[in-house]
């Protein structure tokens, strides 16, 4: 993509560059920490384009590994005009790798990213500024907890794209009463509405995973203003009964779930997230 006025371009990595550079690092992806790097240039093309860049935009992406994504987000935020990116990454040596990369493959536009050597998990403000949206192959195993993390650590985080197992998207996107709904489920509503957004074949990755991925996309909301989610760790169990130990006792649960227009013989998996803020609003004003 060239950006306005020039013949300048971002050359995307192909399967052959991100082996050469792996190769280069003598890098062994490990499953720790979540390495499946994706190979395919469509693919990365797709996610930079349902992060869906403005003007002015602050792109935040997280795991960027040897830049296959960073090099498609980078050439949507020039296409874009006025957006920059900043790639956070737990791993050291790709922290220090990436910048020559995004400087070879796009030397024009190298001044609009940034690359932190971070854990995801731990990053504020501080780190990683002001960032409007997020684009991210999330590792499985870190996956729900780093999205909450960034969109509680981050209220400028507007909205988003994330890569993550076909079981992890699923949950965050059931609704209350679904097979999958769950704390995943109702912790990521708290902040957000999510949507299934499109699957990732197994083979635009590097090493092939042996499992799916699907592509989560979300934009943030106004959260209640209170907050209840233990009936989720008792999901089969009855609110009464979930919620005892937490309210004093089953009775005081009962009283305290019809203070709150709630059946107390419901249970946590059929509840919408503002059911639980009014639960939790009961209890403080008892």
């Amino acid at each position: 993509m060239s950006s306005p006025g020039s013949g300048a371009r971002v050359r995307l990595l192909g399967a052959g560059d991100v082996r050469g550079i792996a190769g280069r690092l003598e890098l062994r992806p490990t499953k720790r920490l979540g390495q499946n790097f994706v190979i395919e240039q469509g693919s990365v093309r797709q996610i930079a384009a349902l992060a869906a860049v403005r003007p002015g935009d602050e792109i935040l992406e997280v795991g960027p590994g040897l830049g296959s994504l960073t090099l498609a987000l980078l050439e949507a935020a020039v296409g874009a005009g006025d957006a920059r990116l900043v790639a956070v990454e737990i791993d050291p040596v790709l922290a220090a790798e990436l910048p020559k990369t995004i400087a070879d493959r796009a030397p024009e536009f190298a001044g609009l990213a940034d690359v932190v050597a971070a854990d995801a998990l731990a990053v504020g403000e501080a780190e990683v500024g002001r960032p409007t949206v997020l684009a991210a192959n999330l590792p499985y195993n870190v996956a729900v907890p780093v999205l909450l993390n960034l969109l509680a650590a981050l209220p400028s985080l507007e909205r988003g794209i994330v890569m993550v197992q076909a079981e992890v998207a699923d949950r965050m996107c059931a609704g209350p009463g679904g097979r999958v709904y769950g704390a995943p489920s109702a912790k990521l509503a708290w902040y957000a509405s999510a949507r299934l957004a499109g699957t990732v074949p197994r083979s635009v990755f590097w090493p092939v995973p042996n499992v799916d991925s699907k592509l989560v996309a979300f934009t943030r909301h106004d959260p209640p203003s209170t907050a209840a989610s233990r009936a989720f760790g008792q999901r089969r169990k009855t609110l009464r009964a979930a919620l005892g130990g937490w309210a004093g006792s089953p009775a005081e649960a009962e009283r305290l779930l019809r203070a709150a227009d709630v059946d107390p013989g419901a249970r946590g998996e059929s509840l919408p997230i503002a059911d639980f803020a009014r639960i939790a609003a009961a209890r403080h004003h008892r």
